[in-house]
């Protein structure tokens, strides 16, 4: 029975009723009994942008509220809130600036905008008094924007490394724990809906990209731009490179890092070596994590499932939740985000890393001293060394190599060398380790 308290709904327009639109309608109503309980008065939706009105649906939703003009939701007298799930970076931008100027407060789940364009919103919002929320833009369900905003504000984050991104976690969950190759677990993320037709987004690393801008923003204070971010991705993985990290003590897993220094940031994405009995490489599937390192806290970190109409949906109802406090105490932006610190984000040649290598030589002597003194003289030390396979026909010798840590730059000269010498056959492998440990 709905709660009589005498204080008008919160009224909502959707900017999208796909999958997630219509996880958010579905726990809305759901849910309405405890919400209205709990904040004393009703959310509403009165109108969803959609492309075909006649189109059938997941949820079932009163047609007469469904429209194909943007302006309908953006310019509305009978709005309050826009929820933009619409995905990608236009018409959303557009739309969600619209908003903001015409007096809406706004909730995303859109990565794409907050990572490049989220500054300009932020600020924009904040000049006209208004909220603007986006836990369900990176981790799904996962609580990590609420957090960065409040939470740990008294602390400095000096350090980041997460798992992302649901669809190449599985693949390489797949490759690490079954053997499977990465086109085989591909297609069968695809196969099961984790991956798109083109996969491009998610194993090129861009996905994680713009996610990692968002939180290293958040975390460091700083502007950080998904251009700014050093990528690779899984396509050029094999499994034989999970057999041996996985003798060596690793598992392997295309992660998100993000580094402050005194003289700036580091930001990366890309397949790494993760100490295997570290929390952090025992996620699999499709699970999220991400690990953050502050001051007072120590390390933290924060797990679960990162994709999906249903967490989704949680991340974009808590932040409806947390707006409507707002509005009930009639203030805005309770903990302004600031991204005012002078940080540069440092090139990816003055970072440093351990490594690993995986290539073919010349089955032949003295081929491991040239091999070292090409270690030597870029200044890199040999951790551990091993012939891992022996191809008599073709002379050929495989050697799995382990550093210590060193500059990227040096490591790239190494390389560089090694490709240029005639006794080194085919470089197959070349990955960065974190030797992440546990707080005592």
């Amino acid at each position: 029975m709905s709660q009589n308290t005498g204080k008008a709904p919160i009224r909502v327009g959707l900017l999208g009723l796909g999958t997630i639109g219509s996880g958010v309608v579905a726990t809305l109503e759901a849910q309405s009994g405890r919400l209205e309980k709990r904040l004393g008065r009703r959310i509403e939706i009165r109108r969803a942008l959609v492309r075909d009105v006649d189109k059938s649906r997941a949820v079932d939703f009163d047609a007469t509220l469904l429209t194909t003009v943007p302006t309908d939701v953006l310019e509305a007298d009978d709005i309050d809130v826009v929820v933009e799930l619409m995905g990608g970076i236009e018409p959303a931008r557009e739309y969600m600036e619209m908003a903001l100027r015409n007096g809406k407060h706004l909730v995303t789940a859109n990565k794409d905008v907050m990572a490049n364009h989220g500054v300009h919103l932020l600020h924009l919002a904040g000049e006209n008094y208004l909220d603007l929320y986006f836990e369900a833009s990176v981790g799904g369900g996962i609580p990590l924007i609420g957090p960065f905003r409040q939470d740990l504000t008294a602390n400095e984050i000096t350090e980041i490394h997460a798992i992302i991104n649901g669809t190449t976690n599985y693949i390489l969950t797949r490759m690490d724990q079954d053997g499977a190759n990465y086109a085989t677990a591909l297609q069968e993320a695809q196969d099961l809906g984790y991956a798109e037709p083109d996969p491009a987004n998610d194993v090129e690393g861009h996905d994680v990209a713009y996610k990692l801008a968002i939180l290293a923003s958040l975390a460091f204070g700083a502007r950080v731009h998904p251009d700014d971010i050093y990528r690779e991705g899984v396509g050029g993985l094999d499994a034989i490179d999970f057999v041996h990290a996985r003798a060596l003590g690793y598992a392997i897993k295309l992660l998100a890092i993000g580094k402050s220094h005194p003289d700036g940031i580091e930001v990366r994405v890309h397949p790494t070596l993760v100490t295997r009995d570290f929390l952090l490489s025992q996620v699999s599937g499709v699970e999220n994590a991400v690990r953050i390192r502050g001051d007072l806290l120590g390390h933290a970190l924060f797990a679960g499932r990162g994709a999906g109409p249903n967490p989704t949906a949680s991340a974009i109802v808590a932040d409806l939740i947390d707006l409507a406090h707002n509005l009930n105490s009639g203030v805005h932006s309770r903990v302004p985000i600031r991204f005012d610190l002078d940080l540069a984000v440092k090139p990816m040649t003055e970072i440093r890393s351990r490594y690993y290598l995986r290539f073919w030589v010349a089955d032949q002597p003295g081929v491991l001293a040239q091999i070292g003194q090409i270690f030597s003289d870029t200044g890199i030390s040999i951790a551990g060394l091993d012939q891992k396979e022996l191809d008599a026909g073709l002379g050929i010798a495989e050697l799995v190599i382990l550093t210590h840590e060193a500059g990227e730059a040096n490591m790239r000269a190494a390389r560089e060398q090694m490709e240029a010498n005639a006794v080194v056959r085919r470089f197959d492998a070349l990955l960065r380790v974190e030797d992440l440990q546990e707080d005592e």
